[in-house]
């Protein structure tokens, strides 16, 4: 006799309270690696529901102070749905209530100004495939041309069209923008993209002629990377889950209070 037992749906509180602390899980560790600019930058975390309610940073706070209370929950218009006593930064709403509404995969949006990322966005080739880092983004990777700062309602749907389905956009003259169905892929996406840039503009620093693998190499890697092909000898299916875990234990061990 086989036994069925009912799953539960997780109850929407406590829902909402775990989803909580893996945002400002993610704004730690963004501070944590240097990828902060002062208050500026934002990301975003949709909540379960019809509601399409999701959270961003209190615009004012440093990335460090941010906890999983002090998060604020905003509707896709960008109003406030709970009483909170901060504003939230109108550039962030514009980007990311754009993806959201399009993309339902994109359940959390993660974008940054690091010095590398600014420096690969301004130049015309963009992201090159000179180290396997920057390979997980081959033929994977948007790009948004600079209409100026991000006030412009107008400027969204063009957002959306040039991110496209890829998990990732450089936007030229701006920075960059990680999406991700959880708040750890979306930070782990960014964590390697903004490596590839850093080893990108060290790479052209040194001034020597860039050696770049050939398309099929690239192809494939890529496929690798991202845990699309299936013809290798061998699989590694929970690279993200620990590094994940381990980010998280790091979190434990030196800001612990990102969880209040």
């Amino acid at each position: 006799m086989t036994v069925t037992t009912a799953t539960t749906a997780p109850h929407p509180v406590a829902e909402e309270q775990r989803l909580r602390r893996e945002l400002a899980a993610v704004y730690r560790l963004v501070a944590h690696f240097r990828m902060t600019d002062l208050i500026f930058t934002h990301i975003s975390l949709r909540l379960p529901g019809p509601d399409h309610h999701f959270l961003i940073n209190p615009y004012g706070l440093l990335f460090e102070e941010i906890t999983a209370s002090n998060l604020v929950k905003i509707d896709l218009q960008g109003n406030p749905v709970e009483p909170t006593p901060y504003p939230v930064n109108p550039a962030g709403f514009v980007i990311h209530s754009a993806i959201h509404a399009a993309r339902s995969d994109a359940h959390c949006v993660l974008h940054t100004h690091t010095r590398a990322g600014c420096a690969v966005a301004a130049q015309r080739d963009g992201l090159l495939p000179v180290n396997q880092m920057s390979l997980e983004f081959h033929g994977r990777l948007g790009y948004h041309d600079y209409e100026g700062v991000a006030l412009n309602l107008d400027e969204q749907r063009r957002l959306v069209a040039d991110l496209g389905d890829h998990s990732a956009l450089v936007l030229r003259n701006h920075g960059l923008l990680t999406v991700g169905e959880t708040p750890g892929q979306a930070f782990l996406r960014m964590y390697y993209l903004e490596k590839a840039c850093e080893i990108q503009v060290t790479a052209q620093a040194a001034g020597a002629p860039l050696i770049l693998p050939p398309a099929d190499v690239r192809e494939r890697a890529g496929r690798q990377l991202r845990g699309e092909d299936h013809g290798s000898d061998l699989q590694d299916d929970e690279a993200y889950d620990l590094a994940w875990q381990a980010l998280l234990r790091l979190l434990d061990r030196i800001a612990p209070d990102h969880a209040d």
